[in-house]
């Protein structure tokens, strides 16, 4: 996995520049600015400050399918949900899914 393309990409779909990613997680925009233009992976401290900022996990960072994309607050609590819902019940909100398409 390239780190710093993640990065730019998870930036991008919030809408952020490098300046507004440095300011919601707490880190020097030098830094930020000197990890993309010299090509320095970040330390986990700052990656973790990263995904803090971008509402994910390290673990949703290092995903490798597209579940580990931001997920808005509506998609958190419909998730939260559907984890506490019987295996009949999930079945059922699945096909009410299926047919609202």
């Amino acid at each position: 996995m390239d780190i710093l393309n993640r990065i730019e990409q998870l930036i991008k779909q919030k809408g952020w520049s490098i300046y507004k990613l440095s300011l919601e997680a707490g880190v020097t925009n030098s830094t930020l600015t000197n990890m993309f233009s010299r090509k320095t992976l970040p330390s986990i401290t700052t990656l973790s400050a990263i995904c803090d900022a971008l509402g994910i996990t390290l673990a949703q960072f290092f995903a490798d399918d597209n579940y580990g994309e931001v997920t808005s607050d509506d998609e958190k609590e419909l998730l939260h949900h559907y984890r506490n819902l019987s295996s009949k019940s999930k079945t059922a909100v699945i096909d009410l899914c299926k047919n609202l398409d």
